[in-house]
């Protein structure tokens, strides 16, 4: 009886977690999705264009194999600003100059809505 309660006290702890995992991965994808504001997106989708769809590809598309491909891009909003305000290994130029942070952030609306995990 006793090896029956520990193997059910083990099921429900499993269930248990599984359900607190789940629902902290739904709370984190709303907090990277909380810049989803359709407006910020097509400011975003606007800015893309003028500035880095010469290189990641007209609506993100590309091979991925020189430039990466930003529908894949960490939900790391930190890096994304840190990335384009200095640029990266010397392959892309600093845009921290030229991008205001209310355009990075529009650029981060929209690289973010169109994210594949």
């Amino acid at each position: 009886m006793t090896e029956r309660r520990a193997s059910w006290a083990a099921a429900v702890f499993a269930a248990v977690t599984l359900v607190l995992i789940a629902l902290l991965a739904t709370e984190r994808a709303t907090a990277q999705n909380a810049d989803a504001d359709p407006a910020r997106i097509d400011q975003g989708k606007h800015t893309y264009a003028e500035n880095c769809s010469h290189c990641h590809g007209f609506n993100m598309v590309n091979s991925g194999a020189v430039v990466p491909d930003l529908r894949r891009f960490s939900g790391d909003k930190a890096l994304f600003f840190t990335t384009v305000k200095n640029g990266r290994n010397n392959r892309m130029p600093p845009w921290g100059d030229l991008l205001s942070d209310d355009q990075i952030e529009g650029l981060w609306a929209y690289i973010s809505s169109q994210r594949k995990p």
